[in-house]
């Protein structure tokens, strides 16, 4: 138990950084199902974006 936390205390501090509010709600459950079903592209029948 000696060396617990070794890692996270060597890494460097990194602020955190300011980033675009994410949308809630409603205009979140659009997000998502565009994401999943209209800029979908089959490829061999695996799905990927």
């Amino acid at each position: 138990l000696a060396r617990a936390g070794k890692v996270k205390s060597a890494t460097p501090k990194v602020e955190k950084q300011e980033k675009q509010k994410s949308p809630k709600g409603r205009a979140r459950k659009r997000l998502i199902y565009t994401r999943r079903f209209v800029n979908v592209t089959l490829t061999g029948g695996k799905r990927k974006v």
